[in-house]
């Protein structure tokens, strides 16, 4: 009897130690959202597509090139910027100006100069590398600066224009990204916690209604043009023969224009510079999926750099008390002296250093339990759980005891 009994203790033990610790995992690992609420924002990237082929569709073109090389202005890098253009219109064949691209018909500024990185061009835009882009499905043979490697504490901005109708925008003028295409795309990124917080900014005939399926957390997005509404161009450069640039592009270059890489201008005021008068449509915000006031977000969050700081203060002063007992060590004595000034002199070199050997190990120590600190901290709403767990196995560890009497 005492046998069945010990070996019944012995599997309600095992069975309880697995469940206080898986639920230790599910708690401290958690959902997507849980995490990315705790996870501290580390760097920025862009995502920058042109869907539109052929010459009369330059300005889509030149939109494209003009977000990109605002974002490289305010910061950030071309290794952290992924550019797609379906269309080169610098080389084409109709371009008075072979090898340059203006969004202004003062042809002051050339797009495309000569620090432009085109990651994937023509017919390598597609919806289906697009979404791969997004996902980070990539084949194999896929290089690293062809692939969005963000993570959990990124920041990213996702531009795109082209055409557009009623929860679609077209690719190459043969394909189309549809709402559920791109809601898809997002959600796997969130639950591969590829971002922090994501922009979607498009600007397209009917764009807020590219932004209907959207379900994810952390996601913002603004549409050029309301449903039922056209996204219209600026203005016609004579020269090049088309239109150089869209008009919600066009009001959006001329806000970062008085920007530099050090102004907190919010995102709320970039939102509100956007008026129907001049815009020839309605522009559209949504932010139900985001959890900050938006006049609390700097614009440079999504369009701007991230500066890294890492605080290493004990580290610093032991590297500083390395350099400074080195420095007694190394020093000359007089050859006159005898030896066992020498022998006084380095052994106290020697108890310095050993003096400093264990200040870093206790640094290094002190360090490893901040950093446990902070783990536990962001599971500190499981703190109870695991406690009831621990006492609910007090009787079982019990029982042996008292059943070997």
């Amino acid at each position: 009897m005492r046998f069945k009994m010990c070996n019944l203790f012995n599997w309600v033990l095992v069975m309880a130690a697995f469940l206080v610790l898986g639920s230790i995992n599910v708690y401290a690992f958690g959902s997507p959202s849980s995490s990315s609420e705790t996870t501290m924002h580390t760097n920025n990237w862009a995502v920058l597509v042109c869907t539109s082929r052929f010459w009369f569709n330059y300005r889509h073109m030149a939109n494209t090139l003009s977000l990109y090389r605002t974002v490289k202005r305010l910061g950030i890098p071309d290794e952290r910027i992924i550019l797609m253009l379906a269309d080169d219109m610098a080389c084409n064949a109709r371009n008075k100006y072979p090898a340059q691209v203006f969004n202004n018909e003062n042809h002051r500024l050339n797009l495309y100069g000569d620090n432009v990185e085109v990651d994937y061009r023509g017919y390598e835009v597609t919806v289906e590398n697009f979404l791969r882009v997004l996902t980070g499905r990539h084949e194999t043979a896929v290089p690293r600066s062809k692939r969005l490697l963000s993570d959990e504490g990124s920041h990213i901005l996702l531009y795109m224009t082209g055409h557009g109708g009623d929860e679609f925008l077209k690719f190459q003028d043969s394909e189309e990204l549809q709402s559920h295409d791109l809601a898809d795309a997002v959600k796997q990124m969130k639950e591969k916690r590829r971002f922090k917080e994501l922009l979607i900014m498009v600007d397209t005939c009917q764009a807020a209604t590219l932004f209907s399926q959207l379900q994810s957390p952390g996601v913002l997005a603004i549409g050029s043009s309301m449903k039922g509404e056209n996204s219209y161009s600026h203005h016609l450069d004579s020269d090049v023969g088309v239109s150089v640039v869209d008009r919600f592009t066009f009001y959006t270059l001329a806000f970062f224009e008085r920007l530099n890489m050090y102004d907190n201008a919010s995102v709320s005021s970039l939102f509100n510079s956007y008026h129907p008068s001049l815009l020839m449509s309605t522009a559209y915000y949504r932010t139900d999926l985001y959890q900050r006031r938006l006049e609390e977000v700097p614009v440079t969050n999504f369009f701007g750099s991230v500066m890294e700081t890492i605080h290493t203060d004990s580290a610093y002063n032991a590297l500083s008390r390395k350099s400074n007992s080195r420095a007694e060590i190394n020093t000359p004595f007089d050859q006159s002296a005898n030896a066992n000034k020498r022998t006084l002199a380095d052994s106290n070199g020697q108890d310095q250093f050993s003096d400093l050997k264990k200040e870093d190990q206790q640094g290094a120590f002190r360090h490893l339990w901040n950093t446990l600190n902070d783990k536990v901290g962001k599971i500190e709403d499981v703190d109870s759980f695991v406690q009831y767990g621990l006492l609910a196995m007090v009787p079982l560890l019990l029982l042996p005891t008292w059943l070997s009497r």
